[in-house]
């Protein structure tokens, strides 16, 4: 009885064959071994279409099938067309390293059994299997592959239905454009976080603090004399104002700072009649931080003692304003002995233009 062979070409001795030749015909098989295992070749398919076969030599080393790494190459004018043999249970590692635009199919080279195609942009690596089924030999793209979804360490790549859990993201988010979206910054031993959560129909999305604190403050911090912005209608909830108390008396000019307080409060009773001038603060003008059609409401609390000042003129920017007051006639006298809060709500009609609506109040 004479040798026979394998699907991948290793020669399959019987007894009383070949005798004198075990040890050359075996360590031929061994070296077929090691070459199916990780042997490389490169292959061309240069040209237009046309079927290129990856052949077994049985009990040789030339076959280009008995190789696990084959790099594609070469000039292609048309699509073209890869054969395993049928019969033959393998895999392999297989790059279409070709150029021109035009598709690269493996199949196996008869029968109707599954095919992988390369697209006609698709330059990369592909681990193939080819299941031996005897009737149809079917090739298969097991998914791991350099362009239809393995995530590298470096490069560009686009990641589509891929689900992260708790990623560790580095100090920024890009846009597509590769421009900075989210700025991160982490905290040691944080313990507290945003919550983004989205919504169905007709309710509405999300941002929260959570985290292991009891309460927490969610803090919209805008950068300079930026402010925060709610398109549409507000809705508000428990909102503190801030309020600065000094030991101050009210005399003189007054620079009312908004970007401040709302409120202001000078406890130390009032000197003299006094003006005062509202400002964003003292390197921004209020002008500058509001727009035509918004309004701001502020107020400055004075202490009184036996004699008593009022407010005798208002400013803006430094610039004089007429206010509106409150049962149509001005102050011309402060409250002895009291607490007189002023409250002036501000309209900017256009640039550097304002209605101011005053109002006195005592309170003892």
């Amino acid at each position: 009885m004479t040798s026979a062979y394998s699907d991948l070409g290793l020669e399959l001795m019987v007894t009383g064959e070949n005798a004198g030749q075990w040890g050359d015909k075996t360590n031929a098989n061994l070296n077929l071994i090691e070459q199916i295992t990780g042997g490389y070749l490169e292959v061309s398919i240069a040209g237009g279409i046309q079927t290129t076969p990856l052949d077994v030599d049985d009990g040789g080393l030339t076959g280009k099938a008995q190789n696990r790494i084959i790099k594609l190459t070469g000039a292609i004018t048309g699509n073209q067309t890869v054969t395993l043999p049928v019969l033959m249970e393998n895999f392999y590692i297989i790059q279409n390293a070709t150029t021109g635009a035009y598709t690269v199919e493996l199949k196996a080279v008869s029968g109707s059994g599954a095919t992988v195609t390369w697209a006609t942009t698709d330059k990369g690596w592909k681990i193939l299997y080819a299941d031996g089924v005897a009737t149809n030999t079917g090739v298969y793209d097991t998914g791991f592959s350099t362009t239809t979804g393995d995530v590298t360490l470096t490069g560009t790549q686009t990641l589509t239905n891929k689900t992260l859990t708790a990623p560790k993201i580095g100090t920024s988010i890009l846009d597509t454009n590769g421009n900075e979206l989210f700025l991160l910054t982490a905290t040691a031993s944080a313990v507290n976080e945003i919550t983004l959560a989205n919504a169905a129909a007709s309710n509405a999305p999300a941002i929260s603090a959570t985290g292991n604190d009891t309460n927490i403050d969610l803090n919209l911090t805008p950068k300079g004399i930026g402010r925060t912005t709610f398109n549409g209608q507000g809705k508000i909830q428990s909102v503190a104002e801030k309020v600065t108390t000094e030991a101050t008396a009210a005399t003189g000019t007054v620079n009312y700072d908004v970007l401040t307080q709302a409120v202001w409060n000078f406890t130390t009773n009032a000197s003299a009649n006094w003006t005062l001038n509202i400002r964003g603060d003292g390197s921004n003008t209020l002008n500058s931080i509001m727009d035509t059609g918004e309004s701001i409401t502020v107020a400055h609390i004075v202490s009184q003692g036996g004699t008593a000042y009022y407010n005798s003129a208002v400013q803006i920017d430094g610039s004089a304003v007429t206010p509106e007051w409150q049962g149509g006639a001005a102050p011309d006298a402060g409250n002895a002995s009291s607490l007189d809060t002023y409250t002036y709500t501000i309209i900017k009609t256009a640039s550097a233009t304002f209605t101011v609506l005053a109002a006195q109040t005592q309170y003892a």
